[in-house]
């Protein structure tokens, strides 16, 4: 499978981007995804998690009440949508495929996107 994750760009603090994962090659649609950031220098980081379904959601407590994954299976598309900005947000998106593990860590996913930046400016 292939992921391609779209929609970063230069946002204001306070502001809202929508970030798109597009699966490509298979159906992404029975499997678990997650979206990590890694900002300039650190480690990667988890973000969200949505089960195969979407009926369950998981969120980092740096992100929870701002950001919401959701997925759209009849497009093979995972989303997140981020909201109240702030610039420590900055940072590398990428979305991944859960395989096994905890599903904070990023040693648990198997398929990852090629990252989209967000800046967020102050």
């Amino acid at each position: 499978v292939q992921l391609q994750a779209s929609g970063g760009g230069l946002v204001q603090a306070g502001g809202s981007l929508r970030l798109s994962c597009a699966a490509s090659g298979r159906t992404v649609n029975r499997y678990h995804m997650g979206w990590f950031r890694q900002a300039p220098g650190g480690e990667r980081k988890f973000v969200a998690f949505i089960t195969w379904s979407g009926s369950s959601t998981n969120y980092a407590d740096s992100v929870k009440g701002r950001f919401t994954i959701s997925r759209d299976n009849a497009r093979n598309t995972v989303l997140l949508q981020m909201n109240s900005l702030k610039p420590e947000d900055t940072a590398v998106y990428y979305c991944a495929q859960y395989y096994s593990g905890g599903f904070t860590s990023p040693l648990s996913y198997d398929y990852w996107g090629q990252g989209t930046l967000v800046t967020v400016s102050s």
